[in-house]
């Protein structure tokens, strides 16, 4: 029997110590295991970037290597199986992304990653140089283990690479397979991955071990939700999401697989649900990472702020977080006493600072040094900014991290002020589309089994409140017409049978009705926007394609 432990771990990105501190606590909690197997790169944590060419950084993962091989050494029953970046000795990129096999300090043996993916977020190919076409196996207790490195498990149809590393691992006669991943979630991802390692498990008659990283780091988000499949049953174990995970399991040579057949796997979840812990867990790390602990949100009284102060609560607690209302000439008296329901029930403290009598200011001295105020959307625009300043004056003073309020259907298509409601350190609900908006907020209230987010704030008509009777719909589609273009421009091939038939559904309406020419208008808004996106916060992705790393337009350019 080979006893395998799943370690998934939540590293961070360039901290070494503290990587290697985390995989010792996991090999003490594994006193019993043979195997004990860590994330991709974990002793760095992924993805480092352009700290592969910081000079201090590789004298610090040079020391890194040394010191991990000492600690392998005080649990010398154990091997480890444990991701690492190393030097390239040969010609091509400077590094190698690769798995170490070790035991009693010494390690028995290496495997550099073949496939490296360079694509959506992924770059990989920036850094790292392929790995030669050649199985890796550990042959441990009567047992050929076999191992791969996370995008080498995803080509079995050979559609993205010319080399399938399972073909090789086929010839070797191995018994059971394992894969380390740092494999960033999205809504629908965990399906994916259950399909293609199933679909391989039952092709190539071998277990897979699959054991992947949790946390946030930036804009990804990674779920761990580890798992085991075997060729007969799919799927037979999968790790809690979102949460740190050391549990082990035990393979049987004689057998071939695991005992007992089929064990605990934890539930899927809702896509609300899989929301709701996705973005709290990539703020909480996002924050604590960057040093913060408090944060700050502009509370206008609509679902946007309503919704980032909900999950901010939820991610560093009631006390850490404070609001601030901040009415002008145009805001209605819901902006303010929402905002205060909301505050109430949330149990977050709230500020007031009027901006009427500044905005005054600002259009005297407008006038005077032009000649006549500002009128129009310059006096939109002049509010945003001057609520974007209060905000981030406040979270100079008082160390609060600004959370901004922004969504994906404004994103798109540049429905906010640059160096207004753009100010922030972090963009929480950047990937979620209104029409999700609204959905993730009942599911909030649902979930508390009390209203949370006043209904009066869910149910009433969005308005930005920057002129007299403002609404949303004066300018923009209705919120589930707007969203469905967006869907179709910017993600088409990645989403669900049913965000396809919805969309497919609503470009038919706009098509029978004669407003085909909607969707051209909101692709140039879209176009137009790209420079807004480039300078505005980051935002944490929940969808397979984001703003951000994985969506690279250019500015200038004429398409």
């Amino acid at each position: 029997m080979l006893n395998i432990t799943i370690a998934q771990l939540n590293p961070t990105i360039g901290d070494i110590s503290y990587n290697l501190a985390l995989i010792k606590d996991a090999a003490q909690k594994a006193e019993d295991s043979h195997l004990v197997v860590f994330p991709e790169l974990v002793l760095t944590g992924y993805y480092p970037a352009d700290l592969f060419e910081d000079a201090q950084f590789k004298l610090r993962l040079a020391e890194g290597h040394l010191e991990l091989l000492a600690l392998n050494r005080e649990f010398p029953s154990q091997h480890w199986v444990v991701g690492v970046p190393v030097l390239n000795p040969g010609a091509g990129k400077k590094w190698l992304n690769q798995l170490w096999v070790l035991h009693q300090g010494q390690l028995c043996l290496a495997y550099s990653k073949q496939l490296l993916p360079t694509y959506n977020v992924f770059d990989e190919r920036r850094h790292f140089e392929p790995g030669p076409d050649v199985a890796c196996v550990l042959c441990i207790r009567g047992v050929h283990v076999g191992l791969l490195i996370c995008e080498d498990g995803w080509n079995q149809d050979q559609f993205d690479y010319s080399v399938n590393p399972f073909n090789r691992l086929k010839e070797a006669a191995v018994d059971v397979v394992v894969s380390i991943n740092a494999s960033p979630s999205h809504v629908g991802k965990r399906e994916q991955r259950h399909a293609i390692f199933s679909k391989a498990s039952s092709a190539y008659g071998f277990s897979i071990v699959y054991v992947n990283q949790i946390g946030g780091h930036d804009q990804l988000v990674f779920d761990g939700s580890s798992f085991v499949v075997d060729p007969s049953n799919g799927v037979v174990f999968e790790a809690p999401a979102f949460e740190p995970f050391i549990g082990t399991i035990s393979y049987s040579a004689q057998k071939q697989g695991f005992s007992p057949p089929v064990l605990p796997r934890a539930p899927g979840l809702s896509p609300a649900a899989f929301y709701h812990q996705q973005i709290v867990l990539g703020l909480r790390d996002y924050a604590r990472r960057c040093g913060f602990s408090t944060a700050v949100v502009g509370c206008s009284g609509g679902v946007d702020s309503a919704l980032t102060l909900a999950l901010a609560v939820d991610a560093f607690g009631p006390d850490n977080v404070t609001a601030i209302t901040m009415p002008s000439d145009f805001s209605s008296v819901g902006s303010v006493t929402d905002s205060q329901q909301l505050c109430k029930n949330l149990g977050i403290r709230l500020y007031e600072h009027p901006i009427k009598s500044i905005v005054s200011i600002y259009c005297t001295e407008f006038a005077n040094a032009f000649g006549s105020p500002p009128t129009g959307l310059t006096l939109e625009n002049l509010q945003a900014r001057v609520r974007g300043t209060m905000l981030m004056e406040y979270s100079n003073a008082f160390g609060h991290l600004l959370l901004t309020t922004g969504n994906k259907s404004e994103l798109a298509i540049g429905y906010y002020t640059l160096f207004g409601d753009s100010n922030g350190g972090l963009g929480p609900i950047g990937d979620l589309y209104k029409t999700e908006i609204f959905q993730l907020c009942e599911y909030l209230n649902w979930f508390a089994g009390e209203e949370r987010i006043p209904l009066a704030i869910i149910q009433k008509p969005p308005s930005a409140e920057l002129a007299p009777g403002q609404k949303d719909t004066d300018t923009l589609p209705p919120y589930p017409v707007l969203d469905n273009i967006l869907k179709y421009l910017l993600e088409f091939e990645s989403l669900s049978s049913a965000e396809l038939t919805d969309v497919a559904a609503t470009l038919h309406m706009l098509n029978a009705s004669g407003q085909a020419e909607l969707v051209s208008k909101i692709r140039g808004m879209l176009k137009r926007s790209e420079y807004k996106r480039r300078q505005a916060a980051p935002i944490l992705r929940v969808r397979a394609r984001a703003f951000g790393s994985g969506r690279q337009y250019p500015i200038a350019a004429t398409y």
